[in-house]
């Protein structure tokens, strides 16, 4: 962490919310894009189930990937930070089974709150982590803002044939989850204590590149990433896009060393606690208890796929079955 005149800087404490956890509650989001889709000859993912990222046809063959991504702080440390929103953002073209070719940065900085030096950490760290996506900076945009926020704008490829979309799912196909959650809780509990979890850093700025060519590899259609509306959040705007259910085994979930114990301790965010509020009504907890339903429920930033078929390596924590009342059942 920096320092302004010898005082220790936490980055965490300059926004109300951090990461995908400060994202507009999904109910809301929606009620605010409702008719708002408008259908065209290229487009061939738009907004109409929430999908990762926007695809347009190039040709019968190849399309375009276009996405964005950023938020505030997550993490006290500038570079870091920077490391998590660029892997976050990238995130969206892999989670379409697509490759990113270029990035812009998001950038909105309290210029006469925080130095100029932090920023340009956190560009540094979102460079860096583009780079190692193989995919090049060209610039960006930023404005003056009371809040410090980050992100990137991504472009991307993918083909069509072998993408990767949140209603293809069919029953009968197992669902298998890349990174463990708890994410969401171990960084609650950061900015309320400044204490420092590397393995939730490290699951972070993990990116989503290998998992994604596994899933494509394996003839996977149907994949989402898991971000600020939590597994339970993503898995229920996949059954719905796809007209089936899921069944989720809750212990076969993994969770960061340290995950359940913040939780306990009572350090969930508001974001979580809204992700269950909007999905309780289509989910059947039986004798599950809160503290796992938070869990479940906890907003990840950067987080792993969540893939409708088998990944090398990835858990299986359920299955789709056929649409029945419940749209997806706890076990």
């Amino acid at each position: 962490m920096e320092s302004i005149s010898g005082t220790e800087v936490r980055l965490t404490q300059y926004a109300r919310g951090g990461g995908c956890a400060c994202k507009i509650p999904p109910g809301e989001l929606e009620e605010v894009l409702a008719g708002l889709a408008r259908p065209s000859e290229h487009l061939v993912v738009g907004a109409e189930h929430g999908d990762d990222a926007a695809v347009v046809a190039l040709d019968s063959s190849s399309g375009v990937v276009a996405t964005t991504d950023f938020f505030t702080p997550v993490v006290d440390d500038p570079y870091t930070w920077g490391r998590i929103a660029a892997a976050n953002a990238l995130s969206d073209v892999y989670a379409m089974g697509g490759r990113p070719v270029v990035a812009v940065n998001l950038l909105c900085w309290p210029r006469e709150t925080l130095p100029m030096e932090l920023a340009a950490e956190v560009l540094r760290g979102g460079a860096d982590t583009a780079r190692a996506a193989g995919c090049p900076v060209g610039g960006g945009h930023s404005v003056d803002d009371a809040e410090p926020k980050y992100g990137m704008a991504v472009t991307g490829v993918v083909d069509l044939d072998r993408m990767l979309r949140n209603d293809s799912g069919r029953p009968g196909l197992p669902l298998s989850l890349t990174k463990p959650l708890g994410i969401g809780v171990l960084n609650t509990r950061h900015k309320a204590t400044g204490e420092v979890f590397p393995q939730a850093i490290a699951a972070m700025t993990e990116l989503n590149d290998r998992a994604s060519a596994a899933a494509v590899s394996a003839e996977v259609r149907c994949a989402t990433d898991v971000t600020g509306f939590g597994l339970l959040g993503h898995l229920y705007k996949l059954v719905r896009a796809s007209g089936v259910s899921a069944v989720l085994h809750a212990d076969a979930v993994g969770y960061l060393d340290g995950a359940r114990e913040a939780a306990k301790d009572g350090f969930v965010s508001g974001g979580t606690r809204r992700n269950l509020a909007w999905v309780e009504p289509h989910v059947g907890f039986g004798a599950v208890g809160e503290i796992e339903q938070l869990l479940l429920a906890d907003a990840q930033t950067s987080g792993g796929l969540l893939v409708a078929g088998e990944v090398p390596g990835a858990p299986v924590i359920g299955q789709l079955v056929p649409a029945g009342q419940a749209s997806i059942t706890v076990r």
